[in-house]
């Protein structure tokens, strides 16, 4: 396993970690799990043209209600809790030649929902067999 850093610089931000994954993946084939260590990020694939990540931000933003929140430590930040439970804390991708499968425009993202901060992604290779 290794880790993978992302220090994020806004409160709200969409980052672009394909190549840095690619970075970390054997010249094989196989599977790439990622987990965002974290309950206020997440982990999903976008299409980034320009614009796109801001308009995923607010859309997410838009679809956690306004309510009185209970949670103790902050209740300003349970729609970043909640936010990061719908879009997921884990990817499993399959690579090929130390590149990931992707479609056309996919890209492999953090969405930071409460920054700026540092972030931690654990990244897993399941290598298929016969890849040696």
């Amino acid at each position: 396993m290794k880790k993978i850093i992302i220090n994020t610089q806004q409160n709200k931000q969409i980052i672009d970690i394909t190549k840095l994954i690619e970075q970390e993946l054997p010249s094989t084939g196989g599977l790439c799990n990622l987990l965002v260590l974290h309950t206020t990020a997440a982990l999903t694939t976008a299409d980034l043209d320009p614009g796109t990540d801001l308009d995923m931000l607010d859309a997410f933003v838009e679809m956690v209600p306004k309510l009185n929140y209970r949670h103790p430590h902050n209740p300003d930040h349970v729609p970043d809790h909640i936010m990061s439970s719908i879009i997921g804390p884990q990817l499993l991708l399959p690579f090929d030649e130390g590149k990931l499968i992707l479609g056309m425009w996919q890209r492999v993202i953090v969405v930071e929902l409460d920054g700026p901060r540092k972030r931690e992604i654990i990244l897993s290779i399941i290598e298929a067999e016969g890849s040696n």
